[in-house]
């Protein structure tokens, strides 16, 4: 008898966990609070890395569909100084160990792997409650509820199912980023075309930064970040757009025109991304029936770039390690625990050491170290 499997949350770590059951012959049914795939943007471009997102959609048999939707050129790098002087120009790295894919079509590809009645749409989880024996009462808000023998909570920062297992809560890490689409770039603003370069541009001072990716589209995706505290950023009116990008533009006052423009030049209501993380080296005891993946086990900072790539690989070890062991899950849910706590930890580390230093009094010469080192080894 197959276990009933439920996983909350269709993001990418949950959708890979569905795609490595379902080429298993294992069932599961995804339950996601949004109301449809659609119903909001998904962000900007992630580099998928040989040694852990690659292996994943390995594992999903998707890779080969994953290198249609690569974005030749998007990896290359740029950093620039405050004064728009370019600093290093690291150029795409042909056959680079780390792809860039826009994050909306790589989820559209792992949607499109799974039967369509496996999601179930518009269905946020209200609570669940341990029945014993490892089962689980699941109810939503909708009224809807269900009974499992396995749940995963691929939830996110804020999971509700994380509680069942821990009482950890994600910090403020004393930086936002605010998110700017700029459309239309070369002809609008040609100048910061012209700067951010074919892939990802960075300009960091100490306790401030823009980073810019460039999409398939031509469009320009900056993240303007701030060390600022909650209270400063919830000042900011953005249900204003212009008032908003005038007010964070203040912030970088002396900086090239064609920095700022990045700012005050979108053509999309800024998106404020407060930045959370779980302590580094979370982990709990296990519990009977329950684990999570992604970040609502591990969240961090995206300054070591694994947080997607650790949810793709959490999902698909998790998926294996079910299929391994269907009779016995506690065996696969512990297995599968063991080697993602050893594994999330160090980039949990990586990616605070490199917040730090992105930001810190020496920048941006610890960004130029990082960067010229890949550009050496490549």
């Amino acid at each position: 008898m197959q276990p009933q499997i439920t996983i909350i949350g269709a993001g990418l770590g949950g959708l890979m966990l569905a795609r490595v059951l379902h080429v298993h012959g294992i069932a599961a049914t995804i339950y996601e609070a949004e109301a449809g795939p659609d119903a909001r943007a998904q962000g900007g471009l992630l580099d998928i890395h040989e040694y852990n997102g690659q292996l994943a959609l390995k594992a999903g048999g998707l890779y080969e569909q994953f290198l249609e939707i690569v974005i030749p050129g998007a990896d290359a790098k740029r950093v620039v100084s405050t004064a728009g002087e370019i600093l290093l120009d690291r150029p795409d790295i042909v056959h680079s160990g780390r792809p860039e894919v826009d994050r909306g079509a790589l989820r559209r590809l792992l949607l499109d792997s799974l039967p369509p009645e496996s999601i179930h749409w518009g269905h946020k989880l209200a609570n669940a409650r341990a029945l014993g024996a490892g089962r689980h009462a699941v109810a939503f808000t909708s009224g809807a509820t269900v009974t499992t023998t396995a749940l995963v909570g691929a939830d996110g920062a804020w999971s509700r199912v994380r509680p069942l297992v821990t009482t950890a809560v994600p910090a403020y890490s004393g930086t936002s980023f605010v998110e700017i689409t700029m459309t239309d770039a070369q002809r609008r603003h040609p100048a910061s075309a012209e700067l951010a370069g074919n892939g990802t541009m960075i300009a960091t001072a100490p306790g401030q930064g823009i980073f810019t990716h460039r999409h398939g589209d031509g469009s320009l995706q900056s993240y303007v970040a701030l060390n600022r505290s909650e209270p400063w950023f919830e000042a900011i009116d953005f249900s204003a757009p212009a008032q908003a990008a005038a007010l964070l533009a203040r912030e970088f006052d002396g900086w090239a025109p064609a920095l700022t423009a990045l700012i005050t030049g979108g053509d999309s209501a800024p998106l404020l991304r407060p930045i959370h993380a779980l302590p580094t080296g979370h982990r709990w005891h296990r519990v009977p029936g329950v684990t999570l993946l992604g970040d609502a086990a591990h969240l961090m900072s995206p300054f070591a770039g694994e947080g997607a790539n650790l949810a793709l690989l959490d999902g698909a070890e998790l998926g294996q390690a079910i299929a391994a062991s269907p009779q016995d899950l506690e065996a696969a849910l512990a297995s599968y625990e063991t080697a993602m706590f050893a594994r999330s930890e160090p980039c949990a580390r990586e990616s605070a050491q490199n917040m730090a230093m992105f930001f810190d009094e020496q920048a941006p010469r610890g960004v130029l170290a990082l960067f010229g080192g890949f550009a050496s080894a490549a």
